[in-house]
């Protein structure tokens, strides 16, 4: 048989020819026509990640209703933040980006635990008073009816944490002066507050 070229190439009778192809309008198969390259698009749209504002776009109220779920409202909107700063620190090295909103819950989820294990180990604050006054200023009402001198004494003791020697020398008396001074306005107060 000749090849059909003019080459003079003889191709063997079991041989198919290269040139013997069918003339019709459909596709062969396998091809990426119609249902093949519909599959096909389908994959790549599952592997190529979005931007990441359309990421966030996408996801930010899922994220920020798990958070509230977990952690409550306040502290949701911290955790929230932290949440998609992690998320862009490591977007460019995601490798699949198939289920995107299960990655970000996921973040999320592990920040709300960080949370929680922080709150866990700081200590408690004490509560703050309701009267968020200083002790000065809350014993200078309270000795305001004594005499001066006394009054003087049991606020600089017990107000400031002075010294009886310190307080003597504000009131140009002794330590000892002092000292007895501050101990006849608490008797004073004392018997008043009974």
């Amino acid at each position: 048989m000749d090849d059909g070229a003019g080459l003079g190439h003889a191709i063997d009778g079991g041989e198919a020819n290269p040139f013997d192809v069918p003339d019709d309008s459909r596709p062969h198969t396998p091809s990426l026509t119609f249902p093949g390259f519909r599959a096909l698009e389908k994959m790549m749209a599952l592997v190529q990640q979005p931007p990441f504002e359309r990421f966030y776009e996408d996801h930010r109220a899922a994220v920020l209703g798990e958070l509230r779920r977990l952690l409550g409202p306040q502290a949701a909107e911290d955790a929230y933040q932290e949440t998609f700063l992690r998320a862009l620190r490591a977007y460019d090295r995601l490798r699949h980006a198939d289920n995107l909103r299960a990655w970000a819950l996921t973040i999320a989820r592990r920040v709300a635990a960080d949370q929680h294990r922080r709150r866990d180990a700081e200590p408690e604050a004490p509560e703050p008073s309701l009267d968020t006054r200083p002790a000065y200023a809350e014993l200078g009402e309270l000795a305001g009816a004594l005499p001066r001198k006394e009054r003087t004494a049991v606020v600089l003791r017990y107000g400031y944490d002075l010294s009886y020697a310190a307080i003597g020398a504000a009131l140009g008396s002794s330590e000892q002066a002092a000292r007895q001074a501050a101990s006849s306005g608490v008797r004073r107060l004392r018997r008043r507050m009974q």
